[in-house]
């Protein structure tokens, strides 16, 4: 059983201030993982004043300082990769596949790309005589989520570490393991001490007080867009900058000349990977109405294929991360029944054989509706709603008829026609026929899907202000 009991403030292991501890739980098997300590808005206060120590010097020091304290990063990460990959199947139930070959190497490809992006990007530049100066912005609050754990704390970090920044991290409490062992490789890369800061805890008794805390000049948020709202209630009296990445309900629209078995049976699997614990999952699969009965058979056929169970072994699926995500999910799918979509795989309950466990059965609903409650909510599953359209006109209507706008997809033949409906969605992030992922690609949203941007070099906007210097080079234009 891992123990994980201290935080990480000022480069050292220091117990909290008020010792309290939560039993982390294992989802494949709902025993005992570990325990990690909760922090009280008293050790936020200690790591916020540390950072702000640390931003004196740190944002002062030169790109090849950064870059070297970034490669010495990845190191320490590749020494350390199998450790993250196991830690992560253990605390929110990704498949070891899925753990090794994503979710651990997200953690080390946002490293690699800060580096990259770093090397060449201009902090400053000339207009006329004035100069134009990209600074830091300070110290930065990160409040990260439990399903790309690893992921969305490297995303913040890195870009953070590389344009000067200090920070404190809250992971979730949910998943806190990744974080851990992420601090202990910052640690053994030699980061200078303060500039990175870890207190574990919850939303209302940490996240709250990074939030609120008048030492941090920004807070990036990835989370739901309820507890989003929250922080920036609570970030809003010191007028901080917020940057969040929220919820998503992504429209996946197959247009009529699309190879039918690759587009539908890839939105099918694209859902169920992670156990469709993905905000940009494409969730509502948009089909002509005239296609139903055949996207119908492959979507079964596709959802059947995918086996649940065991995170160590060979299943495709592996557990949601919680009970509370179990219940949730469940009752989504009776709403789906409830509501009159025609159920075309899974449904409730456990998948046969597994009596524990928070597993979810790959779940496809068809003849589904915007208007019904699977079609509205994020559902945070494996779970797929197939609505039908008459037109394409109707299909993009239907697509941006959401809160969200965080993702979308286009799949067909015509490669205008698909460019065509993209420019049309409002969503932050447009996939075309299953374009591979692209790490320098800007990942947010419109609408209550955040705001911001992380992933490549846009990502550094997040964490610098600019300050324009008139009259730099006036002399320079009198001479």
């Amino acid at each position: 059983m891992r123990d994980y009991l201290k935080f990480y403030i000022d480069g050292e292991w220091v117990d909290p201030i008020q010792p309290k501890t939560l039993d982390v739980i294992n989802p494949a098997d709902e025993t005992v993982a570990g325990r990690i300590s909760i922090g009280s808005a008293a050790d936020v206060d200690v790591a916020a004043k540390a950072a702000r120590k640390a931003f004196a010097t740190w944002s002062l020091t030169s790109r090849e300082e950064r870059i070297d304290v970034l490669e010495r990063i990845v190191v320490e990460y590749q020494k350390r990769y199998e450790d993250m990959a196991k830690a992560i199947t253990e605390e929110m139930g990704a498949p070891s596949w899925l753990a090794q070959r994503a979710q651990a190497a997200m953690g080390l490809a946002h490293v690699q790309t800060a580096i990259g992006v770093l090397k060449n990007y201009k902090f400053e530049e000339e207009r006329g005589t004035t100069r134009l100066v990209k600074e830091p912005i300070g110290v930065c609050g990160f409040i990260t989520p439990w399903n790309w754990p690893v992921n969305q704390i490297a995303c913040k970090v890195a870009p953070a570490i590389a344009t000067g920044c200090t920070m404190v991290l809250k992971p979730s409490e949910i998943a806190p393991f990744s974080g851990y062992i992420w601090t202990e490789i910052l640690h053994a890369a030699g980061v200078p001490a303060g500039v990175f800061n870890l207190v574990n805890g919850d939303g209302p008794g940490v996240g709250a007080a990074i939030s609120s805390h008048p030492e941090v000049d920004m807070v990036s948020f990835t989370g739901s867009t309820r507890a989003g709202v929250e922080v920036a209630k609570a970030a809003a009296p010191t007028v901080k900058r917020v940057h969040q990445e929220l919820g998503g309900k992504s429209p996946n629209i197959i247009l009529e000349d699309a190879d039918f078995e690759k587009a539908v049976a890839g939105g099918v699997s694209s859902v169920m990977m992670n156990s469709g614990q993905s905000c940009n999952a494409p969730t509502r699969m948009l089909v002509p109405e005239k296609k139903m009965d055949q996207v119908i058979a492959i979507a079964r056929a596709a959802a059947e294929a995918h086996t649940v169970g065991d995170p160590n072994g060979n299943s495709k699926l592996g557990p949601v991360v919680s009970e509370t995500q179990w219940n949730k999910i469940q009752g989504l799918i009776q709403k789906g029944i409830d509501e009159g979509a025609t159920l075309v795989a899974g449904g409730v309950g456990r998948p046969e054989g597994l009596d524990k466990g928070y597993y979810v059965k790959p779940t496809v609903f068809a003849n589904v509706t915007n208007e019904m409650t699977i079609a509205k909510e994020e559902i945070f599953g494996p779970v797929v709603s197939i609505l039908g359209y008459d037109s394409v006109d109707q299909a993009v209507d239907i697509g941006n008829d959401t809160e969200y706008g965080l993702a979308a997809y286009v799949s067909g033949t015509d490669q205008e026609a698909v460019r065509q409906v993209a420019r049309r969605l409002r969503a932050g992030q447009v996939n075309l026929n299953g374009a591979a992922p692209d790490l320098m690609a800007p990942f947010g949203g419109f609408k209550m899907s955040g705001n911001g941007r992380e992933w490549g070099d846009l990502a550094f906007h997040e964490f610098l202000e600019v300050k324009a210097v008139l009259g730099y080079g006036a002399q320079q234009a009198a001479e």
